[in-house]
């Protein structure tokens, strides 16, 4: 695996040759956990009006949704590219490196959303799906995880990690909602 230093000097192109760093591929999208995985889930009415869900859709798809949840996404494209595209994610003020594959995507009429898995140099081992559904005339935002450490400190740290996941899973929540409000 390249150096955590290594990685953040990698072009976004150059980590398509990195493997992931879990089993079980796409389990967010059917609710499956690998065994040895924490899994964590939180669903959120958005809203009802007319055009929230396209607004939040626009917002999912092209990652303004985890820049206003304080991530800084660099990416090889929208979202809507699909498999394969390729993310590094920028924590905190020193934008630590988090590679990223998109593993699956969905695009129905009422049901859009993604996956992404961890790549060498994550913190974490797993994945973390976002889907957005229209339910009963509500915007419902569905963001699923599983996940273990994959660094000493978040493997020493576990517990503290996945509370910062679960935190993180209502951050998206709540910046979703404010960039598909009117």
């Amino acid at each position: 695996m390249p150096a955590p230093l290594l990685l953040h000097a990698m072009r976004l192109d150059e980590l398509s040759v990195l493997e992931l760093t879990y089993g079980g591929v796409g389990g967010t999208r059917w609710r499956a956990t690998p065994a040895g995985f924490h899994a964590a889930e939180h669903r959120s009415v958005l809203g009802s009006d007319h055009g929230r869900f396209d607004r939040a859709v626009d917002a999912l798809l092209h990652w303004r949704m985890h820049d206003a949840a304080g991530l800084r996404m660099q990416a090889t494209g929208p979202v809507a590219v699909g498999v394969d595209s390729l993310g590094r994610l920028g924590v905190g003020r020193f934008a630590v490196p988090v590679p990223c594959r998109v593993v699956w995507v969905v695009r129905e009429p009422d049901r859009v959303g993604f996956g992404y898995g961890s790549l060498p140099g994550h913190p974490a081992s797993g994945e973390e799906s976002f889907v957005l559904e229209r339910v009963a005339g509500e915007v419902v935002f569905t963001v699923r995880a599983f996940s273990r450490g994959a660094q000493w400190y978040t493997r020493c740290g576990a517990p503290l990690a996945r509370s910062a996941q679960r935190a993180y899973l209502r951050r998206y929540a709540g910046a979703l909602r404010r960039l598909s409000a009117d």
